[in-house]
């Protein structure tokens, strides 16, 4: 998997149960502050229409026309305010995103948590400024990095004319960020390239574009099946992508359905009771859990996943085969992987993704749909089926 998406949020927002709903892995839930402390790591998968449908016969590699492509999650431990200055848990959520290319941040839209997680009564607090806070601690924890050695840089780039992107870049790698994203922020902040004069004000503020350039977010509105409409509003009115999700729901239907009570898959609309041994009170909580479905349409997790990907990272599905007639692979095994790669990437990035041999001895693809024959600028679409022809052996 080339793929992490990083769950942060404070402590008691419903991070845990995210991680566990999308992925089924076994991890501590409580209701207190700070129950995650290392980084839950596990797998769960963007949701796509398999390019098999467009064929006689499924691929086997779905699920009624259904493809799941994985994705590592990682569930950060929770954060407070101050978290850059030691406070909490400190630089452990921090150091912990590094790898993370998006963020999905999970909010207690219901405001039943203050700013540190303590439990309070629902709606007594503003889930606004959980957003506010998140950024600000992002932002701090990388012009921390910078400050700590601001004069040596200074020093450095004056005396051996080094380029100010690269000299940052350097000092930011263990936050993830790339030199081509400190050249941007730089093109939009218009700072001085001597980095002398610059002003705190001013480190803040491209730190500030750093971390949307390098960590796009996305927002999980979750316990949405109990947050005054409101505090959604309110989520929705900060700008960006916003999803309602009730995390304690999604893990209550996967759960139902593993134990074999119901038929369910992450992401559906509804769900069927199978089982006949249901209590009525387990009856009343399915129930319960379909009239919010009926409201919401799904639980939001897995569009909160798929929007992570597909509009946040604008990433698409490429799906490459030896047989462009049959769609398989030499195996004889019909559409064996799904990439996720760059919008507007080509076929000839295609072939590098799948080997650098093939990458290096690239002639041409072939679109298995069309039969055309593609050059290597050729720009891929999503869902596209690419037989990749080279040299290589």
């Amino acid at each position: 998997m080339s793929m992490t998406i990083g769950l942060a949020g404070k402590p008691n927002s419903g991070k845990s149960t995210f991680f566990k709903a999308s992925t089924l892995a076994d991890v501590e839930i409580a209701n207190y502050p700070f129950t995650t402390i290392h980084p839950n790591k596990g797998v769960t998968y963007v949701r796509v229409k398999c390019p098999c449908i467009e064929k006689d016969h499924r691929c086997g590699n779905c699920v009624d026309g259904i493809r799941y492509v994985p994705i590592e999650l990682i569930d950060v431990a929770g954060l407070v305010p101050d978290a850059h200055m030691g406070k909490g848990l400190g630089n452990t959520f921090l150091d912990d995103l590094r790898q993370a290319q998006a963020i999905i941040h999970v909010i207690d839209a219901a405001g039943c948590t203050d700013i540190e997680g303590n439990p309070v009564d629902i709606g007594c607090h503003d889930p606004v400024e959980d957003v506010q806070f998140l950024n600000h601690e992002i932002t701090m924890w990388m012009v921390g990095i910078l400050k700590r050695n601001w004069q040596k840089l200074s020093r450095k780039m004056q005396g051996e004319n080094l380029k100010i992107e690269r000299v940052l870049a350097e000092q930011l790698a263990g936050t993830g960020v790339e030199e081509s994203q400190v050249i941007e922020a730089l093109l939009m902040t218009r700072l001085d390239h001597n980095i002398t004069k610059w002003t705190d004000k001013e480190i803040i503020d491209l730190c500030d574009k750093i971390r949307v350039i390098s960590k796009p977010m996305i927002i999980a509105a979750n316990k949405a099946d109990i947050a005054p409409a409101q505090n959604l509003e309110k989520l929705k009115a900060v700008g960006g992508i916003v999803v309602p999700t009730s995390a304690a729901a999604e893990l209550a239907l996967r759960s139902a359905s593993k134990a074999g009570a119901i038929n369910y898959d992450l992401g559906d609309k509804d769900f069927s009771i199978i089982s006949q041994d249901l209590s009525p009170a387990q009856q009343k909580a399915l129930e319960s859990i379909r009239n919010f479905l009926h409201k919401m349409h799904n639980t939001g997790i897995q569009e909160c996943i798929n929007k992570a990907v597909f509009e946040l990272l604008d990433l698409i599905v490429v799906y490459p085969v030896e047989d462009e007639g049959k769609w398989t692979d030499k195996h004889g095994k019909m559409l064996p992987d799904a990439f996720l790669m760059k919008r507007g990437s080509n076929a000839h990035q295609l072939a590098y993704k799948v080997h650098s041999d093939i990458g290096d001895r690239f002639l041409y693809a072939v679109d298995a749909k069309t039969k055309m024959r593609l050059g290597e600028k050729h720009e891929l679409e999503n869902g596209s089926v690419v037989k990749i022809v080279s040299t290589a052996k």
